[in-house]
């Protein structure tokens, strides 16, 4: 990654510097324990690849509501602040971003896959073929 301060990757530097990004064994082991993991990538991305089994794909422009435990149209999982949601895109930046986001609006324990479903698919881990849990 470039050095500089600004722009995209420097924002992206800062925000990691505040998780505890996961690999993707290590999610694996945390969805086992009861982390929520959630499918941030496009439906084009969706389309071209598996998912992971048990994951929840919401889309990034409706996340922070539907995972905030006070609004009205949140997801029936979202009934804690405290919530384990393991965020993950396709290479790992715009999860990132979102669980900084959701880190800001107090769900704390919010992170991410270090190298998002690409990095979870080449390590062998469970894939899912056609069985997506869409919460729009």
């Amino acid at each position: 990654m470039e050095t500089d301060p600004n722009g995209s990757m420097g924002l992206l530097r800062r925000v990691r510097a505040g998780l505890d990004r996961l690999s993707p064994m290590a999610a694996l082991a945390e969805q086992q324990r009861g982390a929520v993991l959630i499918d941030l990538r496009t439906e084009t991305h969706r389309a071209e690849a598996p998912g992971i089994p048990g994951a929840l794909v919401i889309d990034l422009t409706v996340l922070p509501w539907r995972l905030d435990p006070g609004f009205e149209f949140r997801i029936p999982e979202a009934t804690r602040w405290d919530t384990r949601y393991v965020l993950f895109c396709r290479h790992g930046y715009a999860s990132s971003l979102a669980a900084w986001n959701l880190r800001q609006m107090g769900l704390h324990h919010a992170t991410d896959i270090d190298g998002g479903f690409e990095a979870w698919q080449q390590n062998g881990l469970p894939v899912t073929y056609g069985d997506f849990n869409v919460r729009a």
